[in-house]
């Protein structure tokens, strides 16, 4: 390992990730290996290294100094490695069967090396092909009120979270999120993509005054609230999924913020399934019902069994807090539906839409939902009524 730390950072290729990994002996230097990059995401490279002959593989991912789907026009800091790789030991640590094994960290050349997911498929690639995951929701669920919990008030002293807060300080991509799904969308931006035939329809949405107070308070939520540890980029797309596993990736959007966010962020990237195809609402609203009632079932019994906060013992407390991380959830979610419908990184949910007119038209009801979502979202104090509301909603 002393020879991975004296190199100096540069971007990998397939040829120098198979000296790596061998330099760091987690392959034989006789064995032959296959190597291949299969980053699709927006910032970071990543291989599959693999040894065929012993069935042994890995996955490398290495942080750019800039962001991919923009260029080197775009500087990021290095430092998101680390900080993905340390939330995915915290994860580990207290949800192990659903975040990968990190085998090796290297914070000069901003690489983590980790399990192998290759016989999973990514969530938002199966949700697409039909798959239904019967397991997602409940994995998810417990996920988010153990990795939520544990990182909370609730559970850590004062100090103990401030330390650990101050660890995941992440300034360049929590600003990703404040302008990209915050802020741009919501205004005439140049960072903003959309098809010319819904210039109306975003234009309305740029001069609802009541939709910007709205979105207005949620974002103040995100910059303020640092509550727990958020994965902060926990859609489809940064989970692996089979009908008996699920795994959560890409945690490098990590920070404290507030608890509602990451289950925001998973609720409306279900959602662009409805939105998309109709015939799927049913698996998708069970999805997402069950999703809350997992996170809310073992939220609070780790609430009442493991904090050690006075106050969690204060009758109406626990509902106070459920229902505001529900509500605010609802508005998060309302605001990644519009920012992914004409902001900067759609999704295929949506944009893979063959027919035009039906794209414009899914696109449209996103719109409006979101909207509706941010805007009435302390309507809702049960997650049976958010539902409700969904299969009323004209899709």
């Amino acid at each position: 390992m002393a020879l991975a730390k004296e190199k100096i950072y540069e971007p990998l290729n397939e040829d120098s990730a198979v000296v790596l990994v061998k330099d760091l002996g987690l392959f034989e230097k006789e064995i032959l290996l296959e190597c291949e990059e299969i980053g699709d995401g927006n910032l970071n490279l990543v291989f599959r290294i693999a040894d065929r002959l012993n069935n042994k593989s890995v996955i490398i991912k290495q942080a750019l100094p800039y962001a991919k789907v923009v260029g080197e026009s775009w500087p990021l800091t290095l430092q998101r490695a680390q900080i993905e790789a340390d939330a995915l030991k915290i994860y580990h640590q207290h949800t192990p069967n659903l975040v990968p094994k990190v085998h090796y960290t290297n914070n000069d050349l901003a690489v983590t090396i980790m399990e192998d997911l290759s016989h999973l498929k990514i969530t938002r690639s199966g949700l697409i092909e039909g798959e239904s995951y019967p397991l997602l929701s409940g994995h998810i669920g417990e996920f988010l009120a153990k990795s939520l919990f544990y990182t909370s008030d609730y559970y850590l002293t004062p100090p103990a979270k401030k330390a650990l807060a101050k660890k995941f300080y992440n300034p360049e991509l929590c600003k990703i999120t404040e302008d990209l799904v915050f802020t741009d969308p919501f205004f005439n931006s140049e960072t903003n993509e959309f098809e010319e035939e819904l210039t109306d329809d975003v234009q309305k949405l740029w001069n609802d005054l009541v939709l910007k107070l709205e979105a207005a308070k949620l974002k103040k939520s995100f910059l303020t609230e640092g509550e727990a540890l958020i994965h902060g980029d926990l859609h489809t797309g940064s989970i692996f999924s089979s009908n008996e596993e699920t795994k959560v990736i890409d945690p490098e959007f990590a920070f404290f913020g507030p608890i509602g966010f990451d289950i925001g962020q998973f609720f409306a990237n279900l959602l662009f399934q409805i939105i998309s195809d109709t015939g799927k609402e049913k698996i998708i609203l069970d999805h997402i019902s069950n999703t809350w009632n997992s996170f809310q079932t073992i939220y609070s019994d780790l609430w009442l069994s493991e904090s050690h906060e006075k106050y969690t013992r204060v009758e109406g407390y626990l509902d106070y807090v459920l229902k505001k991380c529900l509500q605010d959830a609802i508005g998060f979610a309302g605001c990644e539906l519009i920012r992914r419908t004409i902001g900067l990184a759609h999704v295929q949910d949506l944009d893979g839409i063959p027919s035009f007119d039906k794209r414009l038209q899914a696109k449209r009801n996103s719109l409006s939902l979101g909207r509706e979502m941010i805007v009435h979202r302390a309507d809702f104090q049960e997650i049976s009524g958010f539902i409700d509301y969904l299969r009323t909603f004209q899709f």
